[in-house]
């Protein structure tokens, strides 16, 4: 068991490494604008890990949470998206990790939070990322059907798994997904580590 998540999360932080190089351009999948953008979040590690870390905080709360969450965080990242286009740069990798990392400790934590503010952490989180992806796209010459994309990415993938957190109810399930945000939260931080290196070095 110790084997498996040492090889979890040493695949997590090189996945997360490679997070900076990912956001300096857009994907280009040859299908179009609106696919450029879908594969933007689901292979950029950073939006991935959010998406997937609300999707289990907002399912461990609940279905009033989770409808909450479905439809705020996309409409905070197409809002984020649009005002990221009217700029050339990104946050930097620091800003866009740290909130995977709080949603990936609330997970682990089972924390009670109240349908409005888990509508509130997804809002913040999704106008930060989606601001990032925005600057991005624009970086990369992206037309707004790359946002389009990048959103509909983002309703998708929280609506899937955010709905089959809602139904799990055997107590080992829910240990589970604790599991999954600490390893989220664990990726996150090694992450921070990975990035305070100038500083450590200096």
């Amino acid at each position: 068991m110790n084997g498996r998540r040492s090889i979890a999360l040493l695949v997590s932080s090189a996945l997360l490494a490679a997070s900076a190089p990912a956001q300096a351009h857009l994907v280009e999948t040859g299908f179009g604008a609106f696919y450029d953008g879908l594969a933007h979040v689901v292979l950029t590690p950073a939006d991935l890990l959010v998406v997937l870390a609300i999707a289990l905080m907002a399912g461990q709360r609940g279905v009033a949470p989770a409808r909450r969450a479905l439809f705020v965080l996309p409409a905070a990242w197409l809002a984020g998206a649009l005002l990221g286009t009217r700029f050339a740069s990104a946050p930097t990798p620091v800003i866009t990790t740290l909130p995977f990392v709080a949603a990936g400790m609330l997970v682990l934590l089972d924390a009670k939070l109240r349908p409005a503010a888990v509508a509130v952490f997804a809002g913040a989180a999704g106008l930060l990322h989606g601001f990032a992806n925005g600057a991005t796209m624009t970086t990369g010459g992206a037309s707004t059907l790359a946002v389009a994309g990048a959103v509909s990415a983002v309703f998708c993938l929280l609506a899937i798994v955010a709905a089959e957190v809602t139904r799990l109810q055997a107590g080992w399930t829910r240990v589970a997904v604790r599991v999954a945000g600490s390893w989220i939260a664990a990726a996150g931080l090694l992450m921070l580590g990975w990035l305070a290196r100038p500083l450590l070095a200096a």
